[in-house]
């Protein structure tokens, strides 16, 4: 029996629309990824992973990105974030849960309630309950100690604090806590982490970042990888989308830009993604 997975990685809310217009303009095209075994979301792809495998109709929640923000406030990377980031990634060890660890104490240093932002994730997220049908498997890592954990229905975690947990950007976000430990985004070990769904025989893989920083390994390595046991179709922002996302991925005025952008795109990813997808 063949299985096939569904990747969908980090990037922000203009990485949410984008995946929206992406999968709603391939289901118009008959290419249905809500049809996938398994789903794997990291960051903004939790969110949007928690949708896809509770069945919600693609077309319906793109048509939601397009509605004013609202007075939603853009999450910010301020330039001394952005400094000691980069130097967490880049300086001393290459090991990389040591680096995961610099990183997270980097998300430690946030100041706010965990609590209240997981309020925001719930009031946001359609979906409350884990899938029945479909696998989800939702990323992250732990603050304090580095290590990346996978979520699913089994891990005992409700949904909310999953997604919330996958989606606290370090120096952003603070930490959620999840049986006694402090999660920050699954995008501190990878914007994809795509080797999750090692072993399934066809795997789509949407990531609105590609790249990798110091250990993290970007989008092509995991292809790379996969690519050993699998057909892999791996779709990433044309340069239409790029200019929609503009510089601040948290910036929900780049919401209907960016889910535009990838709904013209998936016309031109369809035919490379039902040649993986189909059977």
């Amino acid at each position: 029996m063949t299985r096939r997975a569904l990747v969908l990685g980090g990037g922000g809310i203009t990485g949410i629309a984008w995946e929206w217009g992406i999968l709603a303009g391939l289901a118009e095209a008959g290419i249905a990824l809500s049809d996938a075994d398994l789903v794997v979301g990291t960051s903004a792809g939790s969110v949007v992973g928690a949708q896809v495998a509770n069945g919600l109709d693609p077309s319906a929640r793109y048509e939601a990105q397009l509605a004013p923000p609202d007075g939603e406030l853009a999450g910010t990377f301020g330039t001394g974030t952005i400094l000691r980031y980069g130097l967490a990634m880049l300086a001393g060890s290459r090991a990389p849960r040591k680096v995961r660890q610099r990183i997270g104490r980097l998300a430690l240093r946030v100041d706010g309630d965990a609590s209240a932002r997981v309020r925001v994730i719930d009031s946001r997220l359609p979906v409350k309950d884990w899938p029945s049908e479909t696998a989800l498997r939702i990323t992250a890592v732990n603050a304090e100690t580095g290590e990346f954990r996978v979520f699913d229905r089994e891990s005992g975690v409700p949904l909310v604090h999953a997604v919330a947990a996958s989606c606290a950007v370090p120096g952003v976000w603070p930490p959620v806590t999840i049986d006694g430990g402090r999660y920050m985004d699954g995008g501190a070990r990878s914007a994809t982490n795509a080797d999750v769904a090692d072993g399934y025989d066809k795997v789509v893989l949407l990531a609105p970042i590609t790249r990798g920083i110091g250990p993290m390994p970007g989008a092509g390595a995991h292809v790379e990888r996969l690519r050993r046991r699998s057909a892999v179709a791996l779709v990433s922002p044309d340069p239409d989308a790029l200019r929609a996302f503009g510089r601040n991925v948290l910036d929900p005025a780049k919401r209907a830009d960016a889910a535009r952008a990838g709904r013209r795109q998936a016309g031109a990813v369809a035919a490379a993604v039902r040649a993986v997808w189909s059977d």
